[in-house]
């Protein structure tokens, strides 16, 4: 699974859902000819984004290259079963990627439209965030 080896806050805040808007970077294709778009907002987390790899891969056999554009950086805390409440925040315990609309998750090249199409497909079902599949023209 994806994870940083280091960050500089161990526990970070969890965010607000003022301003949300659409992203400003990652929007075009710089590597393959087909990608896979996000639509909506939310989370991955880094086992969302290593099962869409997974199945994106096996579907290619081998073929073709893919690039992933995101990085889960964030780390989300959890408290233990039955913590009672006070005693702080809980212990990191997994990390995320923060997506907004128009972010590219996924792109690949070296495989045919259908085949790309399919793979990038099955790999939107892991996915927590509406998708769009994307052609270069």
């Amino acid at each position: 699974m994806l994870m940083p080896k280091k960050v500089k806050h161990r526990k970070w805040h969890k965010g607000r859902k003022r301003g949300l808007g659409i992203a400003s970077r990652s929007l075009e294709l710089n590597f393959g000819t087909f990608g896979l778009k996000a639509l909506s907002h939310g989370w991955i987390t880094a086992r969302q984004l290593e099962a869409a790899r997974r199945a994106l891969t096996h579907y290619l056999k081998r073929g073709g290259r893919v690039w992933i554009r995101i990085f889960p950086d964030k780390p989300v805390t959890k408290k233990g079963a039955e913590v009672p409440m006070g005693g702080g925040k809980g212990a990191p315990d997994h990390f995320v990627v923060v997506v907004k609309p128009g972010t590219i998750l996924f792109e690949m090249e070296g495989v045919t439209l259908d085949k790309a199409q399919e793979a990038m497909r099955l790999a939107s079902y892991k996915l927590p965030v509406k998708t769009r599949f994307l052609t270069r023209e």
